[in-house]
């Protein structure tokens, strides 16, 4: 079976989010980090050479897949910052219709600055992804 491209591993969190070239796009992910930081208890890591992530969590599917992923993360990317959490958590959709302006892939929230949203909805969106995935992969 294939290895994960994605792995925790030593990489600078600062020297990585330094490289983003818009300045407000750098702000707003060293904001977020902190966020997250606060909210989680964990630490930033680097994940792969573009996501940044914190806590982890070992999963194994049916198909017997397995591996290590962050509990939450984020990416920033040319037009957005991804935001990593669980796909199905606590108030999800209820959450998300009072977080701000966003776009949605199946696990990935899309958001193009921070104050296009709601930083107490983002920080209740944390909580319960992280207890989702807990609970999933204890």
């Amino acid at each position: 079976m294939a290895q994960n491209k994605t792995t925790e591993n030593d990489l600078s969190v600062p020297g990585f989010l330094n490289t983003i070239p818009d300045e407000n796009k750098r702000a707003d992910c060293f904001n977020l980090s902190d966020i997250i930081s606060q909210v989680t208890g964990f630490k930033a890591k680097m994940w792969g050479n573009a996501i940044v992530g914190f806590g982890s969590y070992h999963y194994k599917y049916e198909s017997g897949r397995e591996g290590d992923a962050p509990l939450v993360g984020f990416s920033p990317r040319k037009d957005a910052i991804a935001l990593y959490l669980s796909s199905q958590f606590k108030y999800r959709e209820e959450l998300l219709a009072k977080f701000g302006k966003h776009k949605t892939a199946k696990a990935c929230i899309y958001l193009k600055k921070m104050s296009d949203i709601d930083v107490a909805v983002l920080k209740e969106m944390i909580t319960n992804s992280v207890e989702r995935i807990k609970s999933l992969y204890p």
